[in-house]
């Protein structure tokens, strides 16, 4: 009798009541333990209807084959017959299980390229329904400019557009204002919160922010807020960037303009931005509560590249100076041009401006190599600074009220307002590499000039050597730097340069410190 599970003799055999089959009672009992049936009539079963078969002991004879050599090695060579068929089984598994994988990773990463690329879309779409909303005002109104619709009466006989003019009222509030500011000037005094000389000797990059598009590189301008840690960055990808130094993020794109950004300010009250661009128009940016700034004012009274902006010191005017060979005072709060000076020209015309810290006093630079310095209060053309070599392309008055310097492609010259004369040349670079950008620090102690690297200057007097502090390398790697400024007591130095990042020059470890003191 043989087991009706394995077709083999039982050793220890037993029998069902109901079907009077043979088991193997270990086959039998785990088939019930895990069924509940019979193997063969699938009745129920249950270890009660088995019974056990009482048998002899005896020895279990070996089969027939066991008992030669041919015998053994016919069974050796059935049981390796068997591996391999087996193995050859776990390797078609193998193969087919690493197929499903391979398509599904494949999948897998497909189903990422799609959520990434529907991603990008929708930033796109959101990135292009805010420039929607912030461009709204003009799109509804077309004829704005200068903060108003322009109406046909406001050309004159010649032709020319009609200005207000600066009235006697503006006139005394600047005349007061200066006088002010005079008087503090000569009360004022160096902060002790100064960074020191040695202090300045030790700067280096502590970080690069890339701030701008990689298809259009470039940083031609910067600013920095006067109460904020907060830097403004105007690119050659049209968009100027505000930029929170201390936690490192952008808080607002200003997308708008069609051209390149020449030039931006910060103005010191109400969250105002100014851009100027190649495009021809300036740009008023208010901020809002939520730290993004809208366009306010698009105004158009240039008729060649606009290459500067500056404000003046009550921060209710500024002037822009174009490549049209004009310049216009503006009213901020209504973005209304109250005087545009000199006649428009498609030959030189202006590449920089500055106002004088009291006010009154507009420096412009030209592509004919001139500096002009002009009385507000008339709007009159006062005096020429000549020397220089190439278009002036940066200037910065000192806080102290009696320097000016200039820069161009000779180099850096620095005038005495007081005497009207050059007192001192800079010409750290040669004949091919033009100064594009000169800042005093707010205090004027320091004086920065970039050109193909960054150059630190002790400020001293007329008579006294203005000694060399450090030289700052050029880390974009474009040769270069197009714009340098200071911050707060000159405590670090924002550099732009013709690639997209904006870089930080201050005190190894005080950008992790400002980062610390942001999260807290």
């Amino acid at each position: 009798m043989i087991c009706a599970i394995s077709g083999e003799v039982p050793e220890d055999p037993v029998v069902s009541k109901k079907s009077g089959l043979l088991f193997e009672r270990r086959l039998i009992e785990r088939y019930i333990q895990d069924h509940g049936r019979c193997p063969v009539t699938k009745e129920e079963l249950t270890m009660d209807d088995i019974v056990t078969v009482k048998t002899n002991k005896t020895v279990k004879p070996r089969p027939l084959q066991a008992a030669s050599i041919p015998g053994l090695l016919g069974m050796f060579q059935n049981e390796w017959d068997a591996l391999m068929l087996s193995n050859l089984a776990l390797e078609q598994q193998l193969h087919t299980a690493r197929q499903e994988l391979s398509h599904a990773l494949y999948q897998h990463d497909a189903a990422l390229r799609v959520i990434a690329r529907l991603k990008k879309e929708r930033d796109e779409a959101r990135l292009l329904l805010s420039q929607a909303e912030r461009q709204l005002p003009a799109a509804t109104a077309p004829a704005l400019s200068n903060g108003k619709r322009v109406a046909e009466d406001e050309v004159g006989p010649d032709g020319k557009r009609i200005r207000p003019g600066i009235d006697s009222a503006t006139v005394d509030e600047l005349a007061e204002y200066n006088k002010m500011l005079s008087a503090q000037r000569k009360q004022r005094e160096i902060p002790a919160t100064l960074a020191p000389i040695d202090a300045l000797e030790s700067y280096t990059q502590i970080s690069s922010h890339p701030l701008h598009k990689t298809n259009k590189p470039g940083i031609l301008s910067i600013d920095i807020h006067p109460s904020k840690d907060i830097i403004a960055t105007g690119g050659v990808d049209t968009n100027a960037v505000i930029f929170n130094r201390a936690s490192g993020q952008i808080l607002s794109t200003l997308t708008g303009h069609s051209k390149k950004i020449t030039s931006l300010k910060f103005v010191g009250r109400d969250e105002l931005v100014i851009t100027g661009s190649a495009d021809k128009t300036v740009r008023l940016w208010q901020g809002t509560d939520d730290g993004t700034y809208n366009c306010a004012h698009i105004l158009k009274d240039h008729t060649a590249e606009v290459q500067a902006v500056t404000v003046q010191a009550t921060k209710k005017y500024f002037v822009s100076a174009g490549m049209d060979n004009t310049w216009c005072f503006y009213d901020l709060p209504t973005g209304s041009c109250l005087k545009q000076v000199g006649e428009p020209s498609q030959e030189g015309g202006y590449t920089t401006a500055a106002f004088h810290p009291d006010g009154l006093i507009l420096g412009t630079g030209t592509s004919e190599s001139l500096v002009k310095i002009w009385d507000i209060k008339t709007q009159a053309f006062v005096t020429n600074f000549e020397g220089h070599s190439g278009p002036v392309t940066a200037m910065s008055f000192s806080e102290n009220g009696y320097f000016l310097a200039t820069a161009a492609s000779d180099g850096v010259r620095l005038w005495d307002l007081r005497k009207l004369r050059n007192f001192r040349t800079f010409s750290p670079y040669d004949a091919n590499t033009p100064t594009n950008s000169v800042e005093f620090d707010f205090s004027g102690s320091y004086l920065a000039i970039a050109g193909s690297d960054i150059r630190v200057y002790q400020v001293a007097n007329v008579k006294l050597e203005w000694n060399l502090i450090k030289t700052f390398p050029d880390l974009s790697g474009t040769g270069k730097v197009t714009s340098v400024k200071f911050g707060a007591d000159a405590k670090y130095m924002a550099v732009g340069s013709l690639d997209r990042n904006l870089r930080i020059f201050g005190l190894p470890g005080d950008e992790a410190d400002n980062q610390m003191k942001e999260m807290e």
